[in-house]
């Protein structure tokens, strides 16, 4: 039988990437099939290997983002690192690096100098601020970003802002990297020539924001806290069910709150008071009218409250822990999960997003430091010492 061609096999990546963000758009790339090689210092390697220990011993970030490469042990500062890079270089389609900045250009693996000897080569630069102006030498990391592109203005409560859960910023230039990378393909197929893929995670996150930016400056104001509720709709965010467990629904529209009347707080002829009519009069009244939901839900369980709300047709969730996420039942019927090795032990990881027919994701091993870095360098015609 035949092998599944996936869309990136024979493309082959070079990665000089630590954290998140590289690491995140490379592994995009190899569960697409491309070949990629992970550049990693020989002391300690990617430092988010050292984030925590709570995946067999190994930390949660690296083997979420590194899962499909093969780890290569070099000190790029040692006198035959250039050498050994630019043989790689020299075989490869794909460079991708997020080092410090200005760092790859006193390497001279910028795009300018690498393109001289590299005409096919796609080098993809992620920074936190860019190559120019003046933040180009600022530091930045997720937490930071956040900051700087106003997310966390706009997330947390009315009285306490607070940073998004999961490192955004990262994986929102991770994720314009990757498609930026694909682009870049697409375009070299046409012209044969290589080009440099620049991605900014300040730029990336606040493209994310744009809403909220639009709305501030030619609105006036800035959205407002609220939470997990909506400022401008009611009955929208979070309540809570008799168990003490939250559920999570929105109404849209008016015809939505006559069905939540009928269907989940069994009282129809709520729908006709004056205070609550329409999504207007609802806002205003939205104290008195949680009250009301608060006592309906008062004798139910939250499997009670989302059934109520699923026969009347309104949108909604539980409110999951990370726990229940893991047993969601979505997942296990659609088969999302898979199981990836890694040098602790197998685990599981839920197949990437996008499901493309006839091309099943590689889902590859999580190397170890180093596993692959005798057999590449003598691929490359050199012995061990040369790392």
């Amino acid at each position: 039988m035949t092998a599944a061609i996936r869309p990136l096999d024979g493309i082959t990546v070079i990665a000089l990437e630590h954290a998140v963000a590289a690491p995140f758009a490379s592994r995009q790339l190899a569960d697409l099939g491309a070949r990629v090689i992970k550049i990693e210092r020989p002391d300690a390697g990617d430092f988010a290997r050292g984030y925590d220990d709570t995946v067999r011993g190994q930390s949660s970030f690296f083997v979420w983002a590194n899962r499909g490469k093969e780890s290569l042990a070099l000190d790029t500062k040692a006198a035959g690192a250039a050498q050994v890079l630019r043989r790689l270089l020299g075989q490869a389609d794909v460079f991708i690096q997020n080092l410090a900045p200005g760092a790859a250009r006193r390497m001279g693996l910028d795009y300018d100098t690498l393109r001289a000897d590299f005409p096919r080569l796609i080098v993809c630069d992620i920074s936190g601020y860019g190559d120019d102006g003046p933040y180009r030498d600022k530091k930045a990391y997720d937490l930071l970003i956040q900051a700087a592109s106003g997310l966390i203005s706009l997330t947390g409560t009315p009285e306490s802002p607070a940073r998004t859960g999961i490192s955004i910023a990262d994986i929102a230039a991770g994720m314009y990297a990757y498609s930026g990378i694909l682009s870049a393909l697409i375009q070299r197929g046409r012209t044969g020539a290589g080009l440099r893929v620049e991605v900014t995670m300040l730029e990336a996150l606040t493209e994310w924001t744009s809403y909220a930016l639009n709305f501030a400056h030619y609105g006036g104001t800035p959205p407002a806290r609220n939470g997990v509720a909506h400022p401008a709709i009611a009955p929208y965010g979070q309540y809570l069910a008799g168990d003490g467990k939250p559920v999570i629904f929105g109404l849209q529209n008016d015809r939505e709150w006559r069905s939540f009347c009928a269907h989940v707080l069994e009282e129809p002829a709520l729908a006709d008071d004056e205070r609550y009519a329409t999504n207007v009069q609802r806002v205003r009244h939205r104290e008195a009218l949680d009250a009301r939901i608060a006592e309906c839900f008062a004798s139910l369980s939250r499997e009670q409250v989302l059934a109520r709300l699923d026969r009347g047709g309104i949108a909604n969730s539980a409110l999951n822990t990370m726990h229940e996420v893991w047993d969601h039942p979505q997942f296990a019927a659609r088969g999302r999960w898979r199981d990836v090795a890694t040098p602790g032990g197998p685990i599981q990881a839920l197949l990437p997003p996008a499901t493309l027919s006839g091309a099943a994701a590689a889902m590859g091993a999580v190397p170890a430091l180093g596993q692959h870095t005798v057999a590449i360098l003598a691929e490359l015609g050199f012995d061990a010492d040369a790392a």
